[in-house]
Protein backbone atom coordinates (compact mmCIF):
# COMPACT_ATOMS: atom_id res chain seq x y z
CA UNK A 1 0.00 0.00 0.00
CA UNK A 2 2.89 2.40 1.05
CA UNK A 3 4.69 2.13 -2.31
CA UNK A 4 1.29 2.39 -4.64
CA UNK A 5 0.36 5.79 -2.91
CA UNK A 6 4.01 6.77 -3.64
CA UNK A 7 3.75 5.68 -6.74
CA UNK A 8 0.11 7.58 -7.60
CA UNK A 9 1.61 10.80 -5.63
CA UNK A 10 4.82 10.87 -7.76
CA UNK A 11 3.07 10.22 -10.98
CA UNK A 12 0.79 13.02 -10.64
CA UNK A 13 3.91 15.35 -9.37
CA UNK A 14 5.79 14.23 -12.73
CA UNK A 15 3.26 15.17 -15.06
CA UNK A 16 3.27 18.72 -17.17
CA UNK A 17 2.36 21.01 -14.84
CA UNK A 18 -0.93 22.68 -14.96
CA UNK A 19 -3.92 24.16 -12.96
CA UNK A 20 -5.27 20.58 -12.14
CA UNK A 21 -2.02 19.39 -10.59
CA UNK A 22 -1.88 22.67 -9.28
CA UNK A 23 -5.54 21.99 -7.54
CA UNK A 24 -4.18 18.30 -6.11
CA UNK A 25 -0.89 19.49 -4.49
CA UNK A 26 -2.95 19.65 -0.80
CA UNK A 27 -3.93 16.16 -1.60
CA UNK A 28 -1.06 14.70 -2.70
CA UNK A 29 0.78 16.58 0.72
CA UNK A 30 -1.88 14.95 3.14
CA UNK A 31 -1.28 11.55 1.52
CA UNK A 32 2.37 11.65 1.78
CA UNK A 33 2.46 13.11 5.19
CA UNK A 34 0.97 9.41 6.19
CA UNK A 35 3.82 7.78 4.46
CA UNK A 36 7.25 6.66 5.86
CA UNK A 37 9.62 9.35 6.29
CA UNK A 38 11.77 7.96 3.35
CA UNK A 39 8.90 8.20 0.86
CA UNK A 40 6.42 11.08 2.39
CA UNK A 41 9.51 13.19 2.82
CA UNK A 42 10.75 13.78 -0.93
CA UNK A 43 7.48 13.71 -2.13
CA UNK A 44 6.45 16.64 0.34
CA UNK A 45 9.55 18.32 -0.59
CA UNK A 46 8.27 18.41 -4.85
CA UNK A 47 4.40 19.11 -3.64
CA UNK A 48 5.88 22.28 -1.64
CA UNK A 49 8.01 23.02 -4.73
CA UNK A 50 5.65 23.11 -6.62
CA UNK A 51 3.43 24.37 -5.31
CA UNK A 52 5.74 27.67 -4.63
CA UNK A 53 6.61 28.67 -8.16
CA UNK A 54 4.45 30.25 -10.74
CA UNK A 55 2.28 28.16 -13.11
CA UNK A 56 3.97 29.86 -15.88
CA UNK A 57 7.48 29.80 -14.97
CA UNK A 58 6.87 25.96 -13.45
CA UNK A 59 5.73 24.64 -17.03
CA UNK A 60 8.82 26.55 -18.75
CA UNK A 61 11.14 24.73 -15.92
CA UNK A 62 9.31 21.19 -16.56
CA UNK A 63 10.24 21.69 -20.52
CA UNK A 64 13.93 23.06 -20.11
CA UNK A 65 14.19 20.03 -17.72
CA UNK A 66 12.96 17.28 -19.17
CA UNK A 67 12.49 17.67 -22.93
CA UNK A 68 16.16 19.53 -23.36
CA UNK A 69 18.58 17.64 -20.51
CA UNK A 70 19.60 13.94 -22.09
CA UNK A 71 19.83 12.67 -18.25
CA UNK A 72 16.56 14.08 -17.27
CA UNK A 73 14.45 12.23 -20.15
CA UNK A 74 11.20 11.07 -18.22
CA UNK A 75 10.80 8.34 -21.24
CA UNK A 76 12.57 5.17 -19.60
CA UNK A 77 13.37 3.70 -22.76
CA UNK A 78 15.43 6.57 -24.29
CA UNK A 79 18.21 6.19 -21.22
CA UNK A 80 18.75 2.63 -22.84
CA UNK A 81 18.15 2.92 -26.74
CA UNK A 82 18.01 6.77 -27.59
CA UNK A 83 15.88 8.14 -30.65
CA UNK A 84 17.20 4.59 -32.28
CA UNK A 85 15.02 2.00 -33.90
CA UNK A 86 15.22 -0.20 -30.89
CA UNK A 87 13.57 2.29 -28.76
CA UNK A 88 10.79 1.75 -31.01
CA UNK A 89 10.58 -2.14 -30.00
CA UNK A 90 10.87 -1.46 -25.97
CA UNK A 91 7.82 1.10 -26.67
CA UNK A 92 6.07 -2.18 -27.75
CA UNK A 93 6.77 -4.22 -25.26
CA UNK A 94 5.68 -1.67 -22.91
CA UNK A 95 2.00 -1.73 -24.28
CA UNK A 96 1.88 -5.60 -24.73
CA UNK A 97 2.71 -5.36 -20.55
CA UNK A 98 -0.56 -3.31 -20.15
CA UNK A 99 -2.39 -4.80 -22.54
CA UNK A 100 -1.83 -8.04 -21.14
CA UNK A 101 -3.48 -6.20 -17.59
CA UNK A 102 -6.27 -4.87 -19.69
CA UNK A 103 -5.37 -1.35 -19.65
CA UNK A 104 -5.40 0.17 -22.68
CA UNK A 105 -3.57 3.77 -23.55
CA UNK A 106 -5.04 6.61 -25.87
CA UNK A 107 -2.37 7.16 -28.75
CA UNK A 108 -1.41 10.32 -26.75
CA UNK A 109 0.21 8.87 -24.23
CA UNK A 110 4.18 6.84 -24.71
CA UNK A 111 4.06 3.83 -23.08
CA UNK A 112 7.66 4.68 -20.87
CA UNK A 113 6.53 7.84 -19.89
CA UNK A 114 7.35 7.73 -15.76
CA UNK A 115 4.24 9.06 -15.02
CA UNK A 116 2.33 6.81 -17.11
CA UNK A 117 4.15 4.05 -16.15
CA UNK A 118 4.02 4.96 -12.01
CA UNK A 119 0.29 5.24 -12.90
CA UNK A 120 -0.42 1.76 -14.22
CA UNK A 121 1.55 0.47 -11.35
CA UNK A 122 -0.31 1.79 -8.85
CA UNK A 123 -3.65 1.48 -10.15
CA UNK A 124 -3.54 -1.42 -12.72
CA UNK A 125 -1.08 -3.84 -11.58
CA UNK A 126 1.91 -3.61 -9.47
CA UNK A 127 3.85 -6.69 -9.86
CA UNK A 128 4.30 -5.80 -13.63
CA UNK A 129 4.78 -2.11 -12.67
CA UNK A 130 7.04 -2.73 -10.37
CA UNK A 131 8.76 -5.16 -13.16
CA UNK A 132 9.00 -2.41 -15.85
CA UNK A 133 10.61 -0.08 -13.22
CA UNK A 134 13.40 -2.70 -12.44
CA UNK A 135 14.09 -3.15 -15.91
CA UNK A 136 14.75 0.59 -16.24
CA UNK A 137 16.50 0.84 -12.95
CA UNK A 138 19.69 2.18 -14.14
CA UNK A 139 17.55 4.83 -16.37
CA UNK A 140 15.39 5.82 -13.04
CA UNK A 141 19.13 6.32 -10.97
CA UNK A 142 20.66 8.39 -13.56
CA UNK A 143 17.49 10.46 -14.03
CA UNK A 144 17.74 10.99 -10.00
CA UNK A 145 21.25 11.89 -9.82
CA UNK A 146 20.37 14.51 -12.58
CA UNK A 147 17.54 15.83 -11.19
CA UNK A 148 19.20 15.90 -7.66
CA UNK A 149 22.48 17.47 -8.96
CA UNK A 150 20.40 20.49 -10.49
CA UNK A 151 18.38 21.25 -7.70
CA UNK A 152 15.33 20.46 -9.65
CA UNK A 153 11.99 20.74 -7.93
CA UNK A 154 11.20 17.04 -9.05
CA UNK A 155 14.16 15.42 -7.25
CA UNK A 156 12.11 14.38 -4.42
CA UNK A 157 9.60 12.44 -6.53
CA UNK A 158 11.70 10.27 -8.62
CA UNK A 159 13.84 10.05 -5.25
CA UNK A 160 11.07 8.45 -3.51
CA UNK A 161 9.92 6.22 -7.22
CA UNK A 162 13.79 4.64 -6.00
CA UNK A 163 12.83 4.50 -2.44
CA UNK A 164 10.22 1.67 -3.12
CA UNK A 165 12.97 -0.49 -5.11
CA UNK A 166 15.86 -2.43 -3.86
CA UNK A 167 18.83 -1.25 -2.64
CA UNK A 168 21.01 -1.62 -6.04
CA UNK A 169 23.53 -4.16 -6.20
CA UNK A 170 27.11 -3.71 -7.53
CA UNK A 171 26.27 -4.72 -10.68
CA UNK A 172 23.58 -2.62 -10.99
CA UNK A 173 25.26 0.77 -9.63
CA UNK A 174 28.03 -0.15 -12.72
CA UNK A 175 25.65 0.19 -14.71
CA UNK A 176 24.21 3.59 -13.62
CA UNK A 177 28.09 4.89 -13.33
CA UNK A 178 28.59 3.55 -17.10
CA UNK A 179 24.95 5.46 -18.36
CA UNK A 180 25.52 8.93 -16.28
CA UNK A 181 28.81 8.47 -17.94
CA UNK A 182 28.20 8.26 -21.83
CA UNK A 183 24.35 9.31 -21.89
CA UNK A 184 21.50 7.32 -23.67
CA UNK A 185 22.88 6.65 -27.67
CA UNK A 186 22.28 9.68 -30.12
CA UNK A 187 21.41 7.59 -33.55
CA UNK A 188 18.35 8.82 -34.80
CA UNK A 189 17.02 6.47 -37.41
CA UNK A 190 13.09 6.92 -35.97
CA UNK A 191 10.89 5.83 -33.93
CA UNK A 192 8.04 3.58 -35.30
CA UNK A 193 5.55 2.83 -34.52
CA UNK A 194 6.01 5.79 -31.60
CA UNK A 195 7.22 9.17 -32.72
CA UNK A 196 5.64 11.22 -30.78
CA UNK A 197 7.03 12.97 -27.23
CA UNK A 198 6.32 16.23 -25.26
CA UNK A 199 4.38 16.66 -22.00
CA UNK A 200 1.93 14.08 -20.78
CA UNK A 201 -1.53 15.13 -18.76
CA UNK A 202 -2.56 13.02 -16.68
CA UNK A 203 -6.47 12.45 -14.58
CA UNK A 204 -5.85 12.85 -10.70
CA UNK A 205 -4.77 9.60 -9.74
CA UNK A 206 -7.58 7.19 -8.83
CA UNK A 207 -6.04 6.01 -5.43
CA UNK A 208 -5.54 9.18 -3.75
CA UNK A 209 -9.29 10.05 -3.75
CA UNK A 210 -10.48 6.90 -2.36
CA UNK A 211 -7.42 6.75 0.18
CA UNK A 212 -9.04 6.90 3.96
CA UNK A 213 -7.97 8.72 7.04
CA UNK A 214 -4.88 7.37 8.65
CA UNK A 215 -4.91 4.12 6.29
CA UNK A 216 -1.12 4.80 4.53
CA UNK A 217 0.87 3.39 7.03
Amino acid sequence: MNDTLAWQCASLLLAYPDEEQRSHLELVGDVAARLPDRLGRPLTDTATALGARPLQGLQEEYVATFDTRRRCSLFLTYFLHGDTRKRGTALLRFRQTYLRSGHALDDSELPDHLAVVLEYAATVDPEQGRRLLLDHRAGLEVLRLALRDLGSPWAGAVAAVSATLPTLRGDERDAVRRLAAEGPPEEEVGLSPYGQAGPVDLPLPTVLSTVPSGGAR
